[in-house]
């Protein structure tokens, strides 16, 4: 048989598909006139478009490629998504400020963060679930727990204070756990409970631990406060461990005063606490604190207490102008009767304090005030970090979720304080400067470009903080090779140090510094 000979000729352009009706221009008519859209899916671009530079501190800070290696996250088949996509995925959506596993779909079409982060792509919500599902909940807890110590643990040989509290989060499904407790806002809702525990001032979180919904109390978290202070070199404990009006009870007192630790706690206005209010109320030798404040020392030993102990009292006197009413029955009814303020009467506000510190009554009281920064940090991260949504039915999701997001929420606080000193930025400010930019990625041979754009008013001081870090970065780079992953990162807390403290001491007057 004979056959005829292969031609030689280009067979010329093949016949490119016509795009579809979706794809093809609209007119829309607008107040400058009409104007052509059209849709361009292929395009490399991001809504993330600063990302690469949080990625370069990740990636010299050795934190990423550890977290994801030491994933106990197990796969039972050839197709399953890599342990990286996952993990990638999560860490997207919980930076993108996303409060829903559903959300992770706005992210499966960035084609350009998935490849800086080594990524092959975004995986779907169902993936993400299903494998914090099946992680096995001791290996995953410590997996966390000892990144979680590792991103704050070269911070801790400065003296520090330990802030522990409890938030609630409200449930509306069928959740594990999900019991109804204490719960001012949504009163008879179920919930969980998140026992916090975080470093004052620097606003890191050390640990969390995701609890029954009536499991607020104290005595719930006494347990993982004291594993989570056992874990810590001796040299890296805190000065002293500070909580609400829920801490200052004998059996919690004399568990850290067996270990050694000091505490600073508010007390409830119990009966033997207001005998000691109303022996001291008349008496003298008030010290004045800062606007309108007065503090004194007194010595108090409850019923339930082995010993007595240190107290401050804490009063203000009330403005004139506020009301004075008092509560009575006439019958059935309760009514409510105002009296005219003699001038001769003082009102005061009261609060009492316990603590086995040696510090003076007035640096006692400044310490306690310094603790309303904790309650900013728990509206933080659950408004704007996603503490209050990633619900699933089972509870070792929410316990998996919450310490990720506490992980991510550390990385990024600590990377704002690098470039942006001055003070702690909240997600709501720090990402649209930090973070939100329109990035396109191009490719010219080998090199790879992204062209970024941003519109945020501050776009001028962002620049200039790129400016100024980025020979630190340079420098880290070069020497990264022959630094360990523990000396890497502590490269970058020492730069955060160094930074701050410059930054408080630029803030000083001159004769402030200037004295020894």
């Amino acid at each position: 048989m004979t056959y005829l000979p292969k031609s030689v000729h280009p067979e010329g352009e093949l016949n490119l598909p016509i795009k579809s009706d979706v794809l093809l221009p609209i007119e829309v008519d607008t107040f400058d006139g009409k104007v052509h859209v059209e849709w361009d899916p292929d395009a490399a671009v991001t809504a993330l478009g600063q990302l690469p530079f949080f990625i370069q501190f990740l990636k010299l800070g050795q934190r990423f490629d550890p977290w994801v290696d030491s994933c106990p996250l197990a796969h039972h088949s050839n197709n399953a998504s890599s342990t990286r996509d996952i993990l990638g995925s999560i860490f997207l959506s919980v930076l993108s400020g996303h409060t829903r596993y559903a959300h992770i779909g706005a992210l499966i079409h960035d084609r350009v963060n998935t490849q800086l982060l080594g990524m092959n792509k975004v995986v779907s919500d169902d993936t993400v679930s299903r494998a914090l599902r099946n992680m096995d909940e001791v290996k995953g807890i410590d997996w966390l727990q000892s990144h979680l110590l590792s991103s704050y643990e070269g911070l801790l040989s400065t003296p520090w204070i330990l802030d522990t509290d409890v938030t609630i989060k409200p449930l509306y499904g069928h959740q594990e756990a999900a019991t109804k407790g204490y719960n001012p806002h949504k009163p008879g809702r179920p919930s969980h409970t998140y026992h916090t525990y975080m470093i004052a001032n620097l606003r890191l979180i050390l640990e969390v631990e995701v609890l029954a919904g009536n499991q607020s109390g104290s005595s719930y978290s006494l347990p993982g406060l004291m594993d989570l202070l056992n874990k810590l070199p001796v040299t890296s404990r805190p000065a002293f461990v500070r909580g609400d009006c829920d801490w200052g009870s004998g059996n919690i007192m004399s568990e850290l005063e067996q270990q050694g630790y000091h505490y600073l706690f508010k007390m409830r206005k119990s009966k033997q606490v207001k005998d000691v209010i109303y022996r001291h109320h008349g008496k003298g030798l008030w010290q004045t604190f800062k606007q309108g404040w007065e503090a004194k020392e007194a010595s108090l030993t409850l019923s339930t207490w082995s010993k007595p102990r240190r107290v401050v009292l804490v009063r203000r006197q009330l403005a004139r102008n506020e009301d004075l009413l008092i509560e009575h029955h006439q019958g059935d009814q309760m009514h409510l009767s105002f009296i005219d303020e003699p001038e001769n009467i003082k009102a005061f506000e009261y609060s009492v304090l316990v603590t086995n510190l040696d510090d003076d009554v007035l640096g006692i009281v400044q310490h306690y005030r310094d603790r309303a920064d904790c309650e900013n940090n728990f509206d933080e991260l659950k408004n704007q970090w996603g503490w209050g949504g990633f619900t699933t039915q089972k509870v070792k999701s929410c316990r998996f979720i919450s310490r990720i997001i506490a992980l991510v929420y550390n990385w990024w606080t600590l990377y704002t304080r690098l470039l942006l000193p001055s003070s702690h930025r909240e997600a709501i400010t720090s990402r649209p400067l930090l973070l939100s930019s329109v990035g396109r990625l191009s490719q010219s041979g080998r090199q790879k470009k992204i062209s970024i754009t941003s519109s945020h008013h501050l776009k001028d001081k962002m620049l200039n903080a790129y400016k100024q870090i980025n020979p630190f970065f340079i420098w880290l780079k070069a020497a990264a090779p022959q630094l360990s992953i523990s000396q890497c990162w502590q490269a970058i807390l020492d730069r955060i140090i160094e930074m701050l403290t410059d930054n408080n001491d630029a803030d000083k007057p001159e004769m402030a510094r200037a004295s020894p």
